[in-house]
C-alpha cells in the first residue's frame, strides 16, 4: 500500500482496524476488506495479504478497459480487482518461492513469470494500475492533495571484464595466444599482440569515451565495478593491478562506483563482504550499492545476504535476455521477505533493459522500435528508466555499433 499510494502516487496515508476511528475520520478513506462498512470507497480484498507462508495460486488474468490485472474483487467493489494483492504478489516475487527449474546459471527463467507468459512482460502495470486508481478516487476525493513524482533515467554500466586482453599478466595472456592459435582466430590474435604492446587500445577500454559522452549528455550514470579474484566464472583483471586500481579511481572521481558482485559472492557471503570492503577502501567512500553477476537474483537468499552485508540498495531486478519489468514496476521497492514476514532494509531498483536482450536485433532501428515502447511507458507513470549496459558489448564491434547505440540512447531517453 504503501507503494501504491506513498512512492508511486505521492499520497501519504495511515492505517487503523478500528471501526469507531474509521468512521469517525472525515477525510477520504477507503476499506479494504470483505465487506465495506458504509457507503465510503470500497476495495474488496483478496485473502493473499492475511495469509503466512507460500502456496500454489490459480492466477486468471482480467481485463480492465484495456489493462491486465488479476485477483478480481467482484462488482461490489470500486475497482475490479484487489489492487494490493496483485501488486503485493508482483514486488514479493512471489512466484519465485515456487518449486521452478533454474537456467544455468541459477537464475529465475523469464519464461516461468506470470508477465511473460500473460504477455504484460513490457508493461509497468504496478505503476499503471495506480494511476488509473487515483484517476477514481479523485472523482470520489476532488481534494486529494499529492507531491508529484518526476520520469528519471539512470544508465548503468556494468564493468565485470574491464579489459579483453590489457593486464592480464604473462601466463594468462600465453594461455590466450595458444587459445586463438587452436581456434584459428588470427585476427583475434593480431588485437591481442597489438594490445600486449600498446595497452591503450584494449577494445574495452573505453572509459574515456564514455565519461565525455556523460559530461555531454549530464544524465546520472553509475559503474559497477566487479573487484573479486579470479574463479571459473570471475576472469577480470586482477584487483591487485596497480593500473586497474587506478582506473576506478579515476572514474569514482566523475561518477558513482559501486560492486558488482562476483558470481563467487553469491554463493559464499564472506566473500560478497571482502570484495565490498576492498573496494570501499580502494575508492575511500563506503560501498552502498551492488548489482549481482549475471542478473542472478535467488530470492529471498541473495537480499538476506545483501543486507547482512550492509548494502542498502539493489540494481539487479530484471532479466537479462528480455526487456520488461521483472517485479512489475518502474518504481524503487523495499524487498518483502515473505518466509520471514519482513520488509527487508534494502532498496530494490528494477531496471527495465540490458543491453543482452538487443543481442537478438540486427539494426539499431529495430532496438529503439522495442526501446521506444518502453519509454513512453515508464514517461507516462513519470517512472524510472533504468538501462544496464556491459563494458564487454560497448567495446565489441559488431552490426549495432554498440557505442554509437549507446550514445543514442542517451541521446532519446535521459530527458
Amino acid at each position: 500500500m504503501k507503494h501504491v499510494f506513498t512512492r508511486i502516487l505521492g499520497i501519504d496515508v495511515s492505517f487503523t482496524n478500528t471501526v469507531e476511528d474509521f468512521i469517525k475520520h472525515s477525510g477520504p478513506k477507503i476499506t479494504y476488506s470483505k465487506q465495506p462498512l458504509q457507503n465510503e470507497f470500497f476495495i474488496r480484498s483478496n485473502s493473499l495479504l492475511f495469509e503466512q507462508g507460500i502456496d500454489d495460486i490459480d492466477i486468471k488474468i482480467e481485463d480492465w478497459d484495456g489493462l491486465p490485472c488479476f485477483f478480481e474483487a467482484g462488482e461490489r467493489s470500486n475497482i475490479p480487482f484487489d489492487i494490493f494483492s496483485a501488486t503485493f504478489y508482483l514486488l514479493s516475487r512471489y512466484e519465485e518461492y515456487l518449486p521452478h527449474v533454474k537456467d544455468e546459471l541459477g537464475r529465475f527463467p523469464v519464461k516461468e513469470s506470470l508477465a511473460y507468459q500473460q504477455n504484460f512482460l513490457q508493461l509497468p502495470v504496478v505503476d499503471l494500475w495506480a494511476q488509473r486508481f487515483l484517476g477514481i478516487l479523485k472523482k470520489r476525493f476532488p481534494e486529494i492533495e499529492r507531491k508529484k513524482r518526476t520520469y528519471k533515467f539512470t544508465s548503468i554500466i556494468n564493468v565485470t571484464t574491464s579489459h579483453c586482453f590489457a593486464y592480464r599478466g604473462f601466463v594468462r595472456t600465453l594461455g590466450g595466444i595458444f587459445l586463438d592459435l587452436g581456434k584459428f582466430k588470427l585476427l583475434r590474435l593480431l588485437k591481442r599482440v597489438a594490445v600486449w604492446i600498446n595497452p591503450k587500445k584494449d577494445p574495452y577500454n573505453n572509459f574515456s569515451y564514455l565519461m565525455e559522452i556523460h559530461k555531454q549528455f549530464k544524465c546520472k550514470t553509475m559503474f559497477f565495478f566487479q573487484f573479486a579474484d579470479y574463479s571459473r566464472h570471475d576472469k577480470n583483471v586482477s584487483i591487485y593491478k596497480n593500473k586497474f586500481q587506478y582506473l576506478i579511481k579515476s572514474v569514482a572521481d566523475y561518477s558513482v562506483v559501486s560492486l558488482s558482485a562476483s558470481y563467487s559472492s553469491s554463493l559464499n557471503n564472506s566473500v560478497l563482504k571482502e570484495e565490498k570492503n576492498r573496494l570501499a577502501n580502494l575508492i575511500n567512500r563506503p560501498v552502498n550499492y551492488s548489482r549481482m553477476r549475471y542478473n542472478r537474483v535467488n530470492i529471498p537468499q541473495t537480499y538476506r545476504n545483501l543486507v547482512e552485508t550492509e548494502f542498502t540498495d539493489d540494481y539487479t531486478m530484471g532479466y537479462t535476455h528480455e526487456i520488461g519489468f521483472r517485479a512489475g514496476t518502474c518504481t524503487p521497492f523495499y524487498f518483502y521477505d515473505i518466509n520471514l514476514e519482513i520488509q527487508q532494509p534494502i532498496k530494490v531498483h528494477p531496471f527495465a533493459v540490458c543491453d543482452y536482450s538487443f543481442l537478438k536485433h540486427k539494426k539499431q532501428q529495430q532496438v529503439f522500435e522495442k526501446l521506444d515502447f518502453i519509454y513512453r511507458q515508464v514517461k507516462e507513470v513519470h517512472g524510472d528508466f533504468n538501462i544496464v549496459f556491459s563494458n564487454e558489448l560497448l567495446g565489441s564491434n559488431n552490426r549495432l555499433k554498440w557505442l554509437e547505440l549507446y550514445k543514442a540512447i542517451l541521446k532519446r531517453y535521459y530527458v
